[in-house]
């Protein structure tokens, strides 16, 4: 059934993005080109709709039985340690609920295929300090039940997950300083899984329109800059949800 609806969602996708190689993008609201590189907040407000990275790929060929993904995302504040609003997790200034990392986009934005329509489980990890001080890693892993697997096709652009910031804690009382500093956000790598059998779980670093966005600013010297990136397993993947 999930494969019926790939090749569905496939052929409805007319204005889906296409490529001639497998590559990589992070973009504000929606994928790739269809989205935007920059993000201002006057930081005036802690509530309203949240700030959204999307991040897609352009798979290669011969990803034939899909299963899912793991990505790494670097926010870098250089030269300047990371502000604590930029800081999420127990214990941090913008706890654990100031970002969300989600899977789902049945209810939108439509401009690339999204091959989980809504099956598609995860988590995160956000590791404060990774590397250096003004820096943070973003590890996302997601996959859909093993059933649901299928091919997704070189020729489209695919939505891998989306990064919410909420607006809480950018002003007054019990605010997070740093709101209006800028970052830049850096999408390393997205490698696809596949069922073990297949023996081909293709790392993309390469870029299709562009792997970075930026924060409160559109010019961050030396954004972006080259980050190691770490090679995970299915067996990881499949830890998050199972």
């Amino acid at each position: 059934m999930k494969k019926t609806l790939v090749f569905v969602g496939l052929s409805l996708a007319l204005s889906a993005s296409m490529a001639s190689a497998a590559g990589i993008n992070l973009a504000w609201d929606d994928c790739g080109a269809a989205g935007t590189a920059s993000k201002t907040f006057d930081c005036a407000s802690n509530s309203g709709v949240p700030f959204t990275m999307v991040a897609s790929f352009l798979p290669p060929a011969g990803v034939n039985e899909f299963l899912g993904i793991s990505a790494q995302v670097d926010a870098s504040s250089a030269p300047s340690a990371l502000p604590d609003w930029w800081k999420h997790g127990s214990g941090q200034c913008r706890s654990t609920s100031g970002m969300s990392v989600a899977f789902d986009f049945t209810s939108g934005p439509f401009t690339c295929v999204d091959f989980y329509v809504g099956s598609a489980a995860g988590g995160f990890a956000y590791d404060i300090g990774y590397g250096s001080p003004d820096r943070a890693r973003l590890r996302v892993q997601a996959a859909v039940p093993f059933d649901n697997r299928g091919p997704v096709d070189p020729n489209f652009e695919y939505y891998a997950f989306k990064v919410n910031l909420q607006r809480a804690k950018s002003t007054g009382v019990g605010s997070c300083a740093g709101c209006s500093t800028p970052v830049c956000v850096v999408l390393n790598s997205i490698q696809l899984f596949q069922p073990p059998d297949a023996a081909n779980d293709p790392e993309i670093t390469a870029v299709a329109n562009s792997n970075f966005v930026t924060w409160q600013s559109s010019s961050i010297p030396n954004c972006p800059a080259s980050t190691g990136v770490e090679t995970r397993s299915w067996g990881q993947v499949k830890s998050l949800y199972r």
